[in-house]
């Protein structure tokens, strides 16, 4: 797996966004309101981004755009840090990246302390589903719900940290 993780570089916001709109349109037919909702969400978390609480994971094979993932560190220690924006290029799919990636992630939570990570999804995505399953993430939440001119089962994953981890913080 001849890959690079990095942090934030320019252009990748758009990258990030691109990747999304394009993967969740044509697998999913999601609309607009997706691609905006990233847009949105995602330039406030670069702007508002703190190397003390948050992180941004980004993937490039052959200095092409690989995939991506965010800790969103702001409400950590009330309703736990919030797995964000986890993608893999379909062309990169099943080599190792995404599993890199959430293994990143979760490390960066314990060397943090963090209690909890919690991420939103959707019924469905069954390789990203079973990642987060193999990382100890549990569904604690699902539900029926339209968006993104979808109808779908919105899911919320949670991975409890030791506590052990948690009493030195």
């Amino acid at each position: 797996m001849d890959v690079e993780f990095h942090g934030y570089y320019p252009g990748v916001v758009g990258k990030i966004i691109e990747s999304h709109a394009v993967y969740y349109f044509e697998n999913w037919g999601f609309d607009v309101t997706f691609e905006t909702q990233v847009g949105r969400e995602l330039s406030e978390f670069v702007s508002n981004f703190d190397e003390n609480r948050d992180s941004l994971w980004v993937v490039t094979r052959q200095k092409k755009f690989g995939g991506a993932l965010a800790i969103d560190g702001r409400h950590a220690f009330t309703e736990g840090v919030r797995l964000r924006w986890f993608i893999v290029e379909p062309k990169f799919q099943n080599i190792g990246i995404g599993k890199s990636l959430i293994g990143k992630a979760v490390g960066f939570c314990k060397k943090k302390r963090y209690p909890k990570v919690y991420l939103w999804t959707f019924k469905g995505l069954e390789s990203a589903r079973r990642l987060y399953e193999a990382a100890d993430f549990r569904l604690c939440e699902e539900s029926d719900v339209y968006q993104w001119g979808q109808n779908i089962k919105e899911q919320k994953y949670e991975l409890a940290l030791p506590a052990s981890l948690l009493n030195n913080r």
